[in-house]
C-alpha cells in the first residue's frame, strides 16, 4: 500500500458528480484543501441529468462563473408541458421568473463537470484524482472515519482526512462501507433512455415535455445536437421489452410525437438504449464521525422533473455553509455534520412526497391501460399565465433553497469575471 502524507484539514470527497464537484470547488475556493477522488477516468457518461435551474445558475454568477460556463454549448428551455389524449398543457414558463436566468440551461452534464474541474484546478488548495476507487474507509480506534482507501490501477493508496464526504451517487459505494441503508419509498416506474438527432426544423419550444399514451410515456429532453428520450415500463419490467424489442419503442414514440417519426429507425436495437432503474429513496441518517453524505448518497431523487442535480447542487452550498468555518476550527463535530441534514431534510421530503404521488397516479393508470389526462381543473388553471409563473419559480428554485454565505463569497483567490 502507497500511503499519502495527511495534509492538516483536507476533506476527502468521494464521487465528481455535481454535488461532489460543487462541494470540492466551495471548500477549495475558500483556501481549504480539498482532494476529490472520481472511480472513472473521465465524466463523459450518458443519460445523466442535464438540467441547470435558475437557482444553479445564480449560485454560479455569484461565484463569476455563470458567463463563461454559459459560454458552452447548451439549450434555453422555457416551458415544462405534458402532452395527452385531452391536450397538451403547460404547467410551467420560466419566462415569468424573475431572474436573470429565466429559464432552464440543458447542457450536457460531462460539459459542466469539466467546466467545474477547470475553475477547481485554478485553485491551490483543489486536487482531483481519476480513475480512483475507493474500497475502503479508515477508522480511529473509536470508530471516527479518518481517510479512504482506494485503487488506481493495481496499486493501492490510503489517504487521511478531517472529513469524507460520499457524493458518490445512488449507488454510493462508501454508503455500503458505512453500513448506512437506504430506505425505498417505492418507485414504480423504470426509464430506458436512447438519443436521437436534433434537426434544425424540430419545434422550438420542445425543451423539457412529457408524452402520455397507453401503458407508457415518455420524456424528452433537449441538448447540443441530439434529444434524450425516456420511454417508461413498469418497475422490473424490462425482461419483457427486451423480448419484444425495440419496435413497439419506434412504433410509441413516432405516435405520440409524430415529428420524430422520420429518425425513429435510428434506434436499431436494444443495445442502442440504457435502462435507468428509478428510485426514491432516503437514508435516515446521512452522516457518522467524521462522513457525510449528500446528494443522491443521501436521497435518490426520481428522473422525473429533471431534479437530482439542483437537489445535489443546494446540498453542497448547504454542507459548505457549515464546513468551511468549521474546518477552518478543526474537525467538524456530529453537530455541524447533523445541522446539514437538518438543513436540507425537509426540502428533500417535499420533493420526494411530491414524486411518490406521481408515480402512484402513473401506476394506477398504467394498471388501467388509460393514459395520465390532468384533471380539468387544471387544464384550466393552468392557462391563467401567473400560475404557469407560480409554479416555473418553485421547479427553479426548490422548497427551502440554501444561499451562498456571505463568508464563502468573500473568500477564495479567484472569483471569475
Amino acid at each position: 500500500m502507497t500511503d499519502t502524507p495527511p495534509v492538516p484539514g483536507r476533506t476527502v470527497v468521494v464521487g465528481g458528480g455535481p454535488g461532489g464537484m460543487l462541494l470540492a470547488y466551495l471548500l477549495a475556493r475558500a483556501g481549504l484543501p480539498v482532494t476529490l477522488l472520481e472511480r472513472h477516468q473521465d465524466f463523459d457518461r450518458d443519460f445523466r441529468g442535464d438540467s441547470l435551474h435558475p437557482w444553479t445558475l445564480e449560485q454560479l454568477d455569484r461565484l463569476g462563473l455563470a458567463d463563461r460556463l454559459l459560454e458552452l454549448p447548451h439549450v434555453r428551455a422555457r416551458w415544462f408541458r405534458f402532452h395527452t389524449p385531452r391536450g397538451t398543457v403547460t404547467t410551467s414558463d420560466y419566462g415569468r421568473v424573475d431572474s436573470r436566468f429565466n429559464y432552464v440551461a440543458l447542457m450536457p452534464q460531462a460539459r459542466f463537470l469539466d467546466f467545474l474541474a477547470r475553475e477547481a484546478a485554478e485553485l491551490p488548495g483543489f486536487e482531483l484524482r481519476t480513475g480512483a476507487a475507493v474500497n475502503g474507509l479508515v477508522t480511529d480506534g473509536a470508530g471516527i472515519v479518518t481517510g479512504v482507501r482506494y485503487r488506481v490501477g493495481t496499486e493501492e493508496h490510503e489517504l487521511a482526512a478531517e472529513l469524507v464526504v460520499a457524493a458518490d451517487g445512488r449507488f454510493s459505494r462508501i454508503r455500503r462501507l458505512a453500513a448506512m441503508t437506504a430506505e425505498s419509498m417505492g418507485a414504480q416506474t423504470d426509464l430506458l433512455w436512447f438519443t436521437l438527432p436534433h434537426h434544425d426544423d424540430d419545434p422550438d419550444d420542445a425543451d423539457v415535455d412529457l408524452y402520455f399514451g397507453e401503458h407508457h410515456y415518455l420524456g424528452l429532453i433537449s441538448g447540443p445536437g441530439r434529444w434524450q428520450v425516456g420511454y417508461s415500463l413498469p418497475k422490473g419490467g424490462i425482461a419483457a421489452v427486451r423480448e419484444a424489442g425495440v419496435e413497439p419503442i419506434r412504433r410509441f414514440v413516432a405516435e405520440q410525437v409524430p415529428w420524430l417519426a422520420d429518425r425513429v429507425h435510428l434506434l436499431t436495437d436494444m443495445n442502442d438504449t440504457t435502462l435507468l432503474s428509478v428510485d426514491i429513496s432516503r437514508v435516515p441518517r446521512w452522516h457518522a464521525p467524521g462522513l457525510l453524505l449528500i446528494g443522491d448518497a443521501a436521497h435518490v431523487i426520481s428522473p422525473v422533473g429533471g431534479n437530482g442535480i439542483l437537489m445535489a447542487c443546494q446540498d453542497a452550498v448547504a454542507a459548505a455553509n457549515r464546513l468551511v468555518p468549521a474546518l477552518r476550527a478543526g474537525t467538524p463535530g456530529e453537530d455541524v455534520l447533523a445541522g446539514i441534514q437538518t438543513d436540507r431534510e425537509p426540502a428533500i421530503r417535499r420533493v420526494q412526497d411530491a414524486q411518490v404521488r406521481v408515480e402512484r397516479q402513473v401506476a394506477k393508470a398504467r394498471e388501467r391501460g388509460r393514459p395520465i389526462t390532468p384533471p380539468a381543473f387544471l387544464r384550466w388553471l393552468t392557462r391563467i399565465p401567473a400560475v404557469r409563473g407560480r409554479s416555473a419559480r418553485r421547479n427553479a428554485y426548490g422548497p427551502n433553497p440554501p444561499s451562498l454565505s456571505p463568508a464563502l463569497l468573500a473568500a477564495g483567490s479567484r472569483t471569475g469575471g
